[in-house]
């Protein structure tokens, strides 16, 4: 009898064991482990915001890292130009693929990116060339695919205006409906200021305005002046040649003025660095579409916090060109 109980508690010892080790492998199997895929996945989806995601700012200041005065710049000739641009209106148009067509003739990549800040999906239009020995600088185009694009937020000097790539990332998070458009190579990369595209007509950037401004879209370029050039102002906001975009000019100034900086109004009395001359401007002003030419000291756009404000002031107008109408009239 002795002997039967001890069998029958073996038995039952060896029941429970196995019953143990197959609940242990199940709970292995549906949690995820730290080191895997999976779990790694679920801690980075914390922090890091949306599976596959990059920050839209280190991107794009990786791509300009290589920008220098002696990097090189290859002038396009006008079919280049038109292909570029006709590329980026047939994306506007929702003809991705024949959008693709047309720009890969000319070395040209369409890719959907992820910004890590916002959630929102880009198409990043970029010459393959960047990564060979002797790139072209022709530039990127980057178009919220999220909504309809309405505004657009030109960077004509990365790196030559100190942080205005950055400063334009921060802007076009700032609403939506935007397209980013940068110029591909520092402004004296260039034999003869060929590569100064905010005062040539034959460059790709200048052709992608175009066509941005031939469907009616608003824009608003960036620019950089040292602090001793102006030593009155932390701004400079000018409309160019123009007149069609002094409601927002009036918006833009208020809101910066609200945020404690102090602003030359172009409009109002002679500033320095007006941007009478650029190209993108006069091409807009013909058109009677909104633009605004907005220079910003070097302590605005090397400071994060101040580079913040800036952003969010630019929000008065950019907000109201997402929903396809002009910024408020304020009353000053």
């Amino acid at each position: 009898m002795t002997a039967n109980r001890s069998k029958t508690i073996a038995i039952a010892t060896t029941t429970l064991v196995v019953a143990a080790a197959l609940l242990t492998g199940l709970l292995l199997t549906l949690t995820p482990r730290t080191g895997s895929p999976e779990g790694k996945r679920s801690a980075d989806s914390r922090t890091q915001g949306p599976a596959g995601a990059v920050d839209l700012e280190r991107r794009i200041g990786e791509y300009t890292s290589r920008f220098g005065e002696d990097s090189g710049y290859r002038r396009p000739s006008r079919d280049d130009r038109r292909a570029v641009a006709r590329g980026v209106g047939l994306l506007l148009d929702g003809d991705r693929e024949q959008a693709r067509e047309q720009l890969s003739d000319v070395d040209f990549e369409i890719r959907t990116v992820t910004d890590s800040a916002t959630g929102r999906r880009y198409a990043e239009i970029a010459d393959r060339t960047e990564d060979a020995r002797s790139p072209r600088g022709w530039g990127r185009v980057y178009v919220d695919l999220d909504t309809s694009a309405t505004w657009s937020v030109q960077v004509p000097h990365p790196v030559a205006d100190k942080r205005t790539e950055q400063l334009g990332v921060s802007v076009l998070r700032g609403s939506r409906g935007g397209i980013l458009v940068i110029a591909g190579a520092h402004r004296a990369a260039g034999r003869e200021d060929a590569s100064d595209v905010a005062h040539r007509t034959d460059s790709v950037f200048d052709a992608v305005c175009d066509e941005l401004v031939r469907r009616g879209l608003p824009g608003l370029q960036l620019h950089g002046f040292a602090d001793d050039s102006a030593p009155r102002y932390d701004v400079i906001a000018s409309m160019g040649n123009g007149e069609v975009a002094r409601p927002e000019g009036r918006a833009l100034a208020d809101a910066l003025r609200a945020r404690d900086f102090d602003v030359c109004r172009a409009w109002v009395r002679s500033c320095p660095l007006e941007g009478r001359t650029n190209v993108q401007g006069r091409k807009a002003a013909e058109e009677g579409v909104a633009f605004l030419h907005v220079e910003f000291s070097n302590t605005v756009r090397t400071s994060r916090a101040r580079a913040a404000r800036v952003a969010e002031a630019v929000t008065a107008v950019t907000a109201a060109w997402s929903t396809g109408g002009p910024a408020d009239r304020p009353t000053g």
